[in-house]
Protein backbone atom coordinates (compact mmCIF):
# COMPACT_ATOMS: atom_id res chain seq x y z
CA UNK A 1 0.00 0.00 0.00
CA UNK A 2 1.59 3.13 -0.93
CA UNK A 3 1.36 5.76 1.70
CA UNK A 4 0.88 9.75 1.04
CA UNK A 5 2.92 12.22 3.73
CA UNK A 6 1.86 15.55 4.07
CA UNK A 7 3.61 18.11 6.01
CA UNK A 8 3.94 21.98 6.05
CA UNK A 9 7.50 22.84 5.68
CA UNK A 10 10.75 21.12 3.99
CA UNK A 11 12.20 20.52 7.23
CA UNK A 12 9.61 18.12 8.38
CA UNK A 13 9.20 16.53 5.03
CA UNK A 14 13.28 16.10 5.64
CA UNK A 15 13.02 14.15 8.82
CA UNK A 16 10.05 11.94 7.48
CA UNK A 17 12.21 11.19 4.39
CA UNK A 18 15.01 10.38 6.20
CA UNK A 19 12.94 7.30 8.11
CA UNK A 20 10.82 5.67 5.24
CA UNK A 21 11.81 3.74 2.29
CA UNK A 22 9.89 2.81 -0.83
CA UNK A 23 6.13 3.18 -0.54
CA UNK A 24 6.19 6.52 0.80
CA UNK A 25 5.44 9.88 -0.82
CA UNK A 26 6.22 12.90 1.28
CA UNK A 27 5.36 16.50 0.49
CA UNK A 28 5.49 19.61 1.79
CA UNK A 29 2.72 20.93 1.05
CA UNK A 30 2.25 24.68 2.87
CA UNK A 31 1.50 25.74 6.56
CA UNK A 32 -1.99 25.93 7.49
CA UNK A 33 -5.35 23.70 6.76
CA UNK A 34 -6.00 25.50 2.99
CA UNK A 35 -2.90 24.96 1.83
CA UNK A 36 -2.80 20.98 3.15
CA UNK A 37 -5.42 20.78 1.74
CA UNK A 38 -5.17 21.80 -1.53
CA UNK A 39 -1.76 20.29 -1.87
CA UNK A 40 -3.03 16.62 -0.52
CA UNK A 41 -5.93 16.72 -3.12
CA UNK A 42 -3.87 17.70 -5.56
CA UNK A 43 -1.68 14.53 -4.68
CA UNK A 44 -4.30 12.28 -4.59
CA UNK A 45 -5.92 13.43 -7.56
CA UNK A 46 -2.76 12.34 -9.49
CA UNK A 47 -1.60 8.87 -7.70
CA UNK A 48 -2.80 5.68 -6.09
CA UNK A 49 -2.69 5.71 -1.95
CA UNK A 50 -4.39 3.70 -0.02
CA UNK A 51 -3.77 6.07 3.09
CA UNK A 52 -2.99 10.36 4.50
CA UNK A 53 -1.10 11.21 7.11
CA UNK A 54 -0.25 14.42 8.19
CA UNK A 55 2.87 14.69 10.05
CA UNK A 56 5.13 17.15 11.40
CA UNK A 57 5.80 19.38 14.66
CA UNK A 58 3.38 20.63 16.83
CA UNK A 59 2.26 22.29 20.62
CA UNK A 60 1.96 20.06 23.49
CA UNK A 61 -0.86 20.81 25.76
CA UNK A 62 1.05 20.50 29.35
CA UNK A 63 0.12 17.76 31.61
CA UNK A 64 -0.96 15.68 28.34
CA UNK A 65 2.35 16.14 25.70
CA UNK A 66 5.45 17.19 26.62
CA UNK A 67 8.21 18.39 24.67
CA UNK A 68 9.79 15.99 22.57
CA UNK A 69 6.80 13.87 22.85
CA UNK A 70 5.34 11.86 20.07
CA UNK A 71 1.40 11.96 19.42
CA UNK A 72 -1.05 9.82 17.53
CA UNK A 73 -4.15 11.88 16.57
CA UNK A 74 -7.16 9.44 17.58
CA UNK A 75 -9.36 12.33 16.79
CA UNK A 76 -8.29 14.86 14.20
CA UNK A 77 -10.21 18.21 14.73
CA UNK A 78 -10.97 21.53 13.59
CA UNK A 79 -10.72 23.82 16.54
CA UNK A 80 -11.53 27.29 15.47
CA UNK A 81 -13.93 26.78 12.52
CA UNK A 82 -17.35 28.24 13.27
CA UNK A 83 -18.40 31.61 14.89
CA UNK A 84 -17.87 33.58 17.87
CA UNK A 85 -21.06 34.67 19.72
CA UNK A 86 -22.18 36.50 23.00
CA UNK A 87 -22.50 33.09 24.83
CA UNK A 88 -19.42 31.55 23.87
CA UNK A 89 -17.71 30.05 20.46
CA UNK A 90 -20.32 27.75 18.19
CA UNK A 91 -18.02 25.23 16.27
CA UNK A 92 -19.70 25.33 12.35
CA UNK A 93 -21.69 22.11 12.82
CA UNK A 94 -23.78 23.71 15.31
CA UNK A 95 -24.39 26.43 12.59
CA UNK A 96 -25.80 23.57 10.66
CA UNK A 97 -22.59 23.25 8.44
CA UNK A 98 -20.03 21.17 7.17
CA UNK A 99 -17.77 18.73 10.33
CA UNK A 100 -15.16 19.49 12.67
CA UNK A 101 -13.84 15.99 13.49
CA UNK A 102 -12.32 13.44 11.10
CA UNK A 103 -11.50 9.74 13.47
CA UNK A 104 -8.66 8.01 12.03
CA UNK A 105 -8.83 4.21 11.98
CA UNK A 106 -8.32 2.90 15.70
CA UNK A 107 -6.37 -0.33 14.81
CA UNK A 108 -4.19 2.06 13.42
CA UNK A 109 -3.86 4.52 16.07
CA UNK A 110 -3.55 1.58 18.40
CA UNK A 111 -0.87 0.11 16.45
CA UNK A 112 1.33 3.37 15.57
CA UNK A 113 0.92 4.55 19.12
CA UNK A 114 2.59 1.23 20.52
CA UNK A 115 5.11 1.18 17.80
CA UNK A 116 6.59 4.15 18.45
CA UNK A 117 5.22 4.28 22.10
CA UNK A 118 3.61 7.39 20.88
CA UNK A 119 0.55 9.37 23.38
CA UNK A 120 -2.75 8.86 22.21
CA UNK A 121 -5.18 11.92 22.38
CA UNK A 122 -6.78 14.58 20.24
CA UNK A 123 -5.10 16.74 17.60
CA UNK A 124 -6.03 20.44 17.23
CA UNK A 125 -6.06 22.01 13.68
CA UNK A 126 -5.85 25.71 13.88
CA UNK A 127 -5.64 28.61 11.65
CA UNK A 128 -3.71 31.17 14.41
CA UNK A 129 -1.00 29.11 16.88
CA UNK A 130 -2.08 29.68 20.28
CA UNK A 131 0.24 32.56 22.11
CA UNK A 132 -1.70 33.38 25.50
CA UNK A 133 -2.59 31.36 28.49
CA UNK A 134 -6.14 32.52 28.53
CA UNK A 135 -6.61 31.09 25.17
CA UNK A 136 -4.73 27.64 25.84
CA UNK A 137 -7.16 27.63 28.70
CA UNK A 138 -9.75 27.87 26.44
CA UNK A 139 -9.07 25.07 23.95
CA UNK A 140 -8.53 22.69 26.80
CA UNK A 141 -11.57 23.40 28.33
CA UNK A 142 -13.07 22.99 25.12
CA UNK A 143 -11.40 20.12 23.80
CA UNK A 144 -10.20 17.99 27.43
CA UNK A 145 -8.34 15.14 25.49
CA UNK A 146 -6.67 17.47 23.19
CA UNK A 147 -2.83 17.02 23.07
CA UNK A 148 -1.40 18.75 20.37
CA UNK A 149 -2.16 22.05 18.58
CA UNK A 150 -0.76 21.89 14.90
CA UNK A 151 -2.32 24.04 11.54
CA UNK A 152 -2.60 21.28 8.71
CA UNK A 153 -4.25 17.90 9.82
CA UNK A 154 -7.80 18.73 9.17
CA UNK A 155 -7.42 20.27 6.24
CA UNK A 156 -5.44 17.06 5.05
CA UNK A 157 -8.47 14.98 6.81
CA UNK A 158 -11.24 16.65 4.75
CA UNK A 159 -8.96 16.10 1.52
CA UNK A 160 -8.24 12.34 2.63
CA UNK A 161 -12.30 12.32 3.13
CA UNK A 162 -13.09 13.57 -0.44
CA UNK A 163 -11.27 10.66 -1.64
CA UNK A 164 -12.47 7.61 0.07
CA UNK A 165 -9.29 7.76 2.26
CA UNK A 166 -8.34 6.82 5.84
CA UNK A 167 -5.96 9.39 7.30
CA UNK A 168 -4.01 9.07 10.16
CA UNK A 169 -1.99 12.79 12.09
CA UNK A 170 1.78 12.24 13.81
CA UNK A 171 3.13 14.80 15.81
CA UNK A 172 6.22 15.12 17.74
CA UNK A 173 5.71 18.28 20.47
CA UNK A 174 8.31 21.33 19.94
CA UNK A 175 6.72 24.04 22.29
CA UNK A 176 3.68 24.13 25.36
CA UNK A 177 0.65 25.52 23.81
CA UNK A 178 0.32 28.59 26.10
CA UNK A 179 2.08 32.15 25.90
CA UNK A 180 4.49 32.59 22.73
CA UNK A 181 7.75 32.22 24.08
CA UNK A 182 10.51 30.96 21.00
CA UNK A 183 13.43 30.60 23.45
CA UNK A 184 12.01 27.54 25.09
CA UNK A 185 11.12 26.14 21.71
CA UNK A 186 12.77 22.78 20.90
CA UNK A 187 12.15 22.05 17.19
CA UNK A 188 15.42 20.49 16.53
CA UNK A 189 14.55 17.67 19.38
CA UNK A 190 10.90 17.33 17.82
CA UNK A 191 12.32 17.23 14.48
CA UNK A 192 14.19 14.10 15.27
CA UNK A 193 11.57 12.38 17.32
CA UNK A 194 9.57 13.03 13.95
CA UNK A 195 12.12 11.24 11.91
CA UNK A 196 12.64 8.42 15.08
CA UNK A 197 8.51 7.78 15.49
CA UNK A 198 8.54 7.27 11.36
CA UNK A 199 11.47 4.65 11.61
CA UNK A 200 9.61 3.01 13.95
CA UNK A 201 6.03 3.23 12.90
CA UNK A 202 6.90 3.06 8.65
CA UNK A 203 6.52 -1.08 8.85
CA UNK A 204 3.34 -0.72 10.37
CA UNK A 205 1.98 1.70 7.77
CA UNK A 206 3.78 -0.66 4.62
CA UNK A 207 1.81 -3.43 6.49
CA UNK A 208 -1.61 -2.17 7.45
CA UNK A 209 -4.60 -2.80 5.08
CA UNK A 210 -7.49 -0.85 5.65
CA UNK A 211 -11.32 -2.75 6.91
CA UNK A 212 -14.51 -1.89 5.73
Amino acid sequence: MDVLVVTAVPAERDAVTRACGDGFDVLAGGVGPAAAAAATARALAAGAYGLVVSAGIGGGFPGRAPLGAVVVADAIVAADLGAETPDGYLPVTALGFGTVEHLPPADLVRLTGEAAGAVTGTVLTVSTVTGTAARAAELAARHPRAAVEAMEGFGAAEAAALFGLPVLEIRAVSNAVGPRDRDAWRIGEALAALSDAFGKIAPVLEGWTPHD
